[in-house]
């Protein structure tokens, strides 16, 4: 694009400048010429005066230029959704720096000067879509599509950078993205197909696909099987030439020889650019207190979620004294303070390809935990600098450089000086610190000697993007030629306030050989040294204390096989077996096969069903251009609602305070209960708390401004008196003393029980404690209430599954029909059974403060706000006792389900409903008793979630066969095999079904996974390594559909035919990131006997399609699948008159001819709902209409040391019948395999004893990331007959979350071969999920003996489980 091209848009104080927010005067004084902020947005210049230059980018772009592609999911950096490229040109260099972002942590100011690309600029449908839009969209790699543009820019980026980037590089650049839907395969390889093609086969080399097998192996003779879900031909080409030139405006003024301090001036804060160090350096002296701000990584978040407010910011970006880098051969590498995490990772690669390895073992240590640190988006805007003097507890890097004997070069306007990074400047001892007026100007990091070691370890909950749970950087140097300790050093992250050094340990041990005793000792005096204390923030203390010394030996032997590597002869090495405790797991990039039925040859070419269509607003979905409820535009008059939420979990409130509220800048109101013209308590769910709350978090009253951040800053000043009320309920535990629950028991029960346990050879008795699960849909809880002028009317756009249920609560609390509310809803960013009810109270919530208000209210959650208020999947507390004979046939089990169902009733009955139904997954028990019920407790109330129930109440039976083996001196899939399903049965509540593709899907899972092979080669690889083992669990699956209620199983639709032949199809199923209207145009498609192109959705209304049920229950197809085929016939039947005239005529010519006849276009459908039924009083019923069957294989290694595990593969064979898009079924295959995976094994909800929940953003909860997937995946859909449903199809959105349980078990099977080699028991509780914490202090050993234990009775823990 040549300059002339590039668009000039001049925004000035007089037409537009930034919105004032949280208005603070007399703080700074108003400059009379403030500063101009000049840079780029799409090639667009864009000048600013008066702007506030703290605003975040992604505020600013999304405001007021109204480009909605980069979203809001967290707002604190981790989560990616917001990522955008930032370009920069380099005077010294002469070269243009690319580079992503996090637009939530970019304040304006620092934007100066820079060319920012959002996802618009990239492509759009309205002009051109670029490469990586449209392989993402082709690839199958957008669900919901809330993620996306976060995704392409990303991708973008690098393909910048890289125009043929290797595998890895893909990766790594997606490692700061999370993906809630897709399970990022199709991701990942959307981004290779940019990579330089391998001539090797992708199996491994071997010659053959590791998936064909015999046709002899098959139970019947196989059909035929594709592999495709997209075609590359199809792709347009990839011509890094033709991107857009970096702005020569921009480059004028980067090389501007005349350069000056600039000054921007906002309303409450001043934001400085220096240009020369020495202005620089009078800045400090002129304003102390001042943050020097880079990438605002620290700074930032501190103002966000800390308050934290200063109103000078001093930023030197790009200023020369402080980004460089230089290396001498003796003094090692100083890197300047303005260098990016990023650029530091480009120097530490580029020293240790020049220098011996011997002299780079700090530079090696810090660039293996620069790999995992945050994302490419933090890396690129995080200074070494800011890390290294702001000193983060948790800090990966720091314990490193103190290891390591790297200084810190200070600069100020008395001079040069250097301070040492030890153990007093990272515990702040004062002495050590910085001056006020001193700035870091560089960092020097010095080589390594032969007689020294350096290594930095960490362990985190997951591999890459998150703080370390702990971390260390240790040292060792030796007298030479000996192994006698001349000098030691080690740093702790995460154990404390601040990183912790040991200078008494190393005091002790210096003079001592590097020997077995030594070490022994050495854990002894760390341990003493370093005390965590037993109620410290964080909790997992004695894990933490385990990780101190685990870490320690794992330093202890680099050290020792780094001597034998120098000396052979003087230094033995380390025993074999404990060789691979040395390496961490590699991330690599994960890779696969889908395998499904072809379509039919005979088949019209026309026809869409059976093939793998990509999602109709998937394009959209990668332009950004695909709208979501905030991104629709601003509605005159809007107001925006911010919550005031219940600090306390059971408390009368004694009073609530809001005169300072209603004098704060912007507030127009303050709603209470006493607002709430109707029902404020609907159903059991309460709107606005009044005279108590029940759980911290309710909803006491919310705030109405002009702007959000008015409204959330007025809302801080909410004065609310509680007094405590007694019993306040958090756990299940708590529940049962206090005999509380919401509702009663569920039963069923088949066979006698007592009798049989007379008559079996063993009897066990268990426990199993499942935890919850946040469903961290990407885009938060969002409404837009919009109340009419006439008739009491209220429109809502919302993301919802439920429309009808959001109507029926704003309704009810505004007193009116429900004819007059219309529930709008077009796409939600991810749902996960979230939103579901939820919406309806949120819903009415806002909706009662647009009436009250009379203006329109935009209610948008705060990531933090939506994990406390919304809650997630019930906790589960399971006991069990089960018969069983010496060959491992089980003849009884009596199972005790509770779940933690929150204080209000929401889904709770029908979840607990869902476990006992649900409980005997794949095995028939001929005395089974299963009983269930759903516990009262004060926290926020837990609703549907992907799987309802089923993924916790199955793990309990997979536990219990587990046991069963162990103690019959089987393997687990012996008595799997023993006990599943062989013949047509019946259910414990009476229903009939055949397991026949129950046990196809077993048997093709052992077989083609290769199963027993591997099995063998684990236990192999396990008589090797003592320190890390393998697993390998198979799961079968026997899931069912539908809700046992009939009518909450019909649908609707409307289908029109419009004159020009184009046909709108609508129903009452939102589009939540399923493909449910892509499924429905292939069903009008195939019906109607037209191409796909002819045929819109554009959402769903209460208006367009009344009475809808929930869009949930893996139903979505099937009945509005139905619904639509129903509308479609009668269209064709009255149509058959007209075709029958003319059969060669064409389909305008035919509707044509039937308007002309008066015959109607418009039909409605309908679907009257399978007819299940379920009498609780007798245990029996017809519950469901039809079983979905699987199975899974897994593949884990566990680290015995530190807990870490890695899923080295899984195979799933799912029982789709015949699959009406293979490209949406598979994906919500592998999207609900790792959303299981994530409860399973990393997802940790934290709540404190008060009832508070600690976890609250991606930094406390941690997903699922690209380096957590299998690194080999293959996904099987299996043919099988269902002719009750449309085209024989099977609903598949939730059936795959449980086998995610196959990789709890790898883990468990894994830690088993641990505790069998240190003479442990083989039987032990196996609770989810199975936490780093939790294998780690399973696989027990001398060092989780060594540490302190606390007497529980004697402090209050940081945190509790609630199951």
């Amino acid at each position: 694009m040549s300059e002339g091209l590039l668009r000039l848009v001049t925004h000035t104080s007089e037409n537009r400048s930034l919105r004032k927010e949280a208005l603070c005067p007399g703080i700074m004084p108003s400059l009379p010429n403030p500063d101009k902020i000049i840079f780029f947005i799409n090639g667009r210049k864009v000048t600013e005066e008066n702007a506030d230059p703290e605003t975040p980018l992604l505020h600013y772009v999304r405001t007021f230029h109204h480009l909605t592609g980069t979203k809001y999911a967290c707002g604190s950096g981790a989560c990616g959704a917001c990522t955008v490229m930032v370009s920069r040109y380099d005077p010294k260099t002469k070269k243009i720096h690319h580079y992503p972002a996090t637009a939530c942590l970019l304040p304006v100011g620092s934007l100066h000067g820079a060319a920012v690309t959002t996802v618009e600029g990239v492509g759009s449908i309205k002009t051109r879509i670029h490469p990586v839009q449209e392989r993402l969209a082709k690839c199958h790699g957008t669900q919901c599509g809330f993620c996306s543009p976060g995704m392409v820019m990303s991708i973008y980026t690098l393909l910048r950078n890289h125009p043929e980037p290797t595998p890895e590089q893909v990766t790594e650049a997606l490692g700061g993205n999370l993906c809630r839907c897709t399970g990022y395969r199709p991701i990942v390889e959307s981004g290779k197909t940019f990579c330089v093609k391998s001539t090797v086969c992708q199996m491994k080399g071997s010659g053959k696909c590791c998936m064909d097998q015999e046709e002899s192996s098959c139970v019947n003779k196989p059909e035929k099987i594709c592999t495709k879900l997209y075609d590359e031909n199809e792709f347009q080409p990839f011509d890094p030439t033709q991107e857009p030139i970096f702005p020569p405006e921009l480059i004028r003024m980067a090389e501007d020889p005349n350069k000056r301090r600039l000054t921007f001036q906002g309303t409450k804060t001043t934001w400085i650019i220096p240009v020369t160090l020495d202005d620089l350096l009078e800045l400090k002296i002129t304003f102390p207190s001042a943050p020097i701000i880079m990438g605002n990584t620290a700074v930032g978040p501190s103002i966000k979620f800390k308050d934290a407010f200063y109103p000078v910011f001093i930023s030197p970006v790009g200023l020369p004294e402080l980004c460089f880098a230089d290396a001498t051969d003796s003094g090692g590498v100083t890197i300047g303070a303005g260098y990016s995490l990023a650029q530091l990772t480009d120097t530490l690669l580029f020293t240790i390809s020049e220098q011996p390895k011997e002299k780079t073992q700090t530079h090696r240590a810090l660039l293996k935990h620069l790999r995992t640190l945050a994302g490419l988006q933090i890396r690129n805007i995080a200074t070494l600098g800011g890390h290294v003097v702001s000193r983060p507890n948790y800090s990966d890097l720091n314990p490193i450089l103190a290891a390591g004997n790297a200084t810190i070069n200070l600069r100020s306007k008395d001079g040069e000086r250097q301070i040492a990074i030890n153990g007093q400047f990272l515990e702040r001892v004062p002495e050590a610190d910085l001056k006020s007026e001193e700035i870091v100007l560089s960092v020097n990091i010095p080589y390594s000697t032969q007689w020294e070691f350096v290594a930095g370890l960490r362990q985190a909950q997951r591999q890459e993007n998150a703080f370390a749970i702990v971390n260390a950087g240790m040292s060792v140097t030796f007298e030479e030629g000996t192994n006698t300790i001349k000098d030691l050093k080690m740093f702790y992250g995460s154990v404390g306030p601040t990183v912790a050094s040991a200078p008494e340990t190393c005091k002790e041990l210096t003079g001592r050989q590097w020997n077995d005793q030594m070490l022994s000792d050495a854990c002894r005096l760390v341990l003493a040294e370093i005390h965590i204390p037993p109620d410290a923030e964080g909790g997992m203390v004695e894990y933490r204390r385990t990780l101190i010394i685990s870490l320690l030996f794992k330093f202890y032997l680099k050290v020792k096989r780094g001597l034998n590597k120098i000396d052979p002869q003087k230094f033995p090495d380390i025993p074999e077996k404990f060789v691979s405790a040395l390496e961490d797991f590699p991330i690599e990039t994960p890779q696969g096969l889908q395998m499904f039925q072809c379509v039919d040859p005979h088949q019209s070419p026309q026809d869409p069903v059976g093939h793998p269509v990509m999602h109709k607003s998937a394009i959209k979905h990668t332009t950004g251009e695909a709208v979501y409820c905030d991104d629709i535009p601003p509605v005159a008059d809007e107001l925006f609602l911010a919550v005031v939420t219940s600090t306390r979990a059971h408390a009368k409130i004694m009073s609530i305070d809001t005169s300072e509220v209603l004098a704060h800048p912007g507030v127009v109101d303050v709603v209470t209960a006493e607002d709430v013209p109707g029902d404020n308590n609907h159903s059991g769910e309460v709107l606005y708390a009044q005279n108590k709350v029940i759980c911290v978090g309710q909803i006491v009253c919310t705030v109405a401004a002009d702007t959000y951040l008015h409204a959330k800053e007025a809302a801080k000043k909410v004065k609310i008196a509680y007094e405590d009320i007694e019993p306040r309920i958090i756990t299940i535990e708590q529940a049962l003393e206090h005999n509380s629950f919401l509702s009663g028991e569920k039963k069923i029960e088949q066979g006698n029980i007592d009798e049989a346990f007379k008559h079996v050879d063993h009897i066990i008795e268990g426990e199993v404690h499942v935890e919850g699960q946040e469903h961290f849909y990407m885009e938060t809880q969002s409404i837009l209430a919009i109340p009419k002028q006439e008739d009491k009317e209220m429109v809502l756009h919302l993301g919802t599954q439920f429309p009808t249920h959001v109507q029926e609560f704003v309704a009810g609390a505004l007193n009116i029909p429900r004819n007059r509310v219309e529930c709008c809803m077009r796409r939600a960013g991810g749902a996960f059974g979230g939103k579901v009810s939820k919406p309806s109270l949120l819903g009415a919530v806002c909706a009662v403060a647009a009436n009250k208000t009379g203006r329109p209210i935009r209610f948008i959650l705060e990531r933090g706000d939506d994990m406390l208020i919304t809650a997630g999947r019930h906790p589960l507390y399971c006991k069990y006792k089960i018969g069983f004979m010496e060959n491992g046939v089980i003849k009884a089990a009596d199972v005790e389900y509770y779940v933690n169902g929150g204080c209000t009733p929401d889904e709770s009955e029908m979840v607990v409903e869902f476990l006992v139904l649900k409980s005997e997954n794949a095995y028939h028990i001929p005395n089974f008793r299963c009983r269930g019920r759903p516990c009262k407790t004060n926290l926020p109330s837990n609703t549907a979630f992907r799987g309802f129930g089923y993924p916790q109440a199955t793990v309990v039976v997979e536990a219990y066969i587990n046991t069963v083996a162990a103690h019959c001196n089987l393997l687990p899939e012996e008595v799997k095999e023993i006990n599943m399903f062989k013949k047509l049965s019946k259910t414990a509540y009476g229903q009939t079904f055949n397991p026949e593709p129950l046990r196809r899907c077993w048997k093709e899972c052992l077989e083609k996974s290769s199963f027993h092979a591997r099995k063998q080669a684990a236990e192999e690889f396990n008589q090797k390594n003592y320190w890390k083992k393998r697993g390998l669990a198979v799961i079968p699956m026997k899931y069912t559909i539908g809700i046992p209620i009939s009518f909450y199983n019909q649908a609707a639709a409307l289908v029109h035919i419009y004159l020009d032949g184009s046909v709108m199809v609508i129903h009452g199923g939102c589009e939540i990131g399923q493909g449910l209207y892509t499924k429905m145009i292939q069903v009008a498609s195939r019906e109607l006997n037209i191409p796909e192109s002819y045929i819109h959705s554009n959402g769903t209304s209460t208006v367009a399609v009344p009475n809808a049920v929930f869009t949930a229950g893996s139903m979505g197809t099937d009945a509005n699948g139905r619904a639509v085929q129903n509308a479609c016939q009668i269209l064709m039947a009255r149509l058959q008159p007209i075709i029958r005239e003319n059969p060669e005529g064409k389909w305008e010519e035919w509707i044509t001819k039937a308007f002309a006849e008066s015959i109607s276009l418009s039909a409605t459908g309908y679907f009257k709902g399978y007819q299940t039924n379920m009498d609780w009083e007798k245990g029996k019923g017809e519950a469901f209409p039809y079983f979905v069957y699987g199975a899974a294989c897994s593949e884990v290694e566990v680290d015995c040391l530190t807990g870490a595990h890695k899923l080295l593969r899984t195979d799933i064979f799912m029982d789709a019948a015949f699959s009406i898009n293979p490209a949406i079924d598979i994906g919500q295959v592998e999207g609900a395999f790792i959303q299981g995976m994530g409860l399973y094994t990393i997802e940790e909800l934290k709540y404190s004893p008060e009832g508070v929940l600690l976890s609250r953003g991606p930094d406390d909860y941690q997903i699922p990331t690209v380096t957590e997937i299998p690194e080999e995946i293959y996904v099987t859909l299996v043919h099988s007959q269902n002719p009750i449903a449309i085209y024989s199809s099977k609903g598949l959105g939730e059936a795959g979350m449980f086998l995610g349980s196959s990789v709890l078990f790898a883990i468990y099977d894994a830690v088993t071969a641990a505790r069998k080699e240190r003479g442990l028991t083989k039987i032990f509780p196996m609770n989810s999920p199975v936490t780093p914490e939790l294998i780690r202090m399973t696989c027990m050993d001398q060092f989780t003996d060594m540490i302190p234990r606390d007497d529980p009775s004697t402090f209050t823990p940081w945190s509790i489980h609630v199951s």
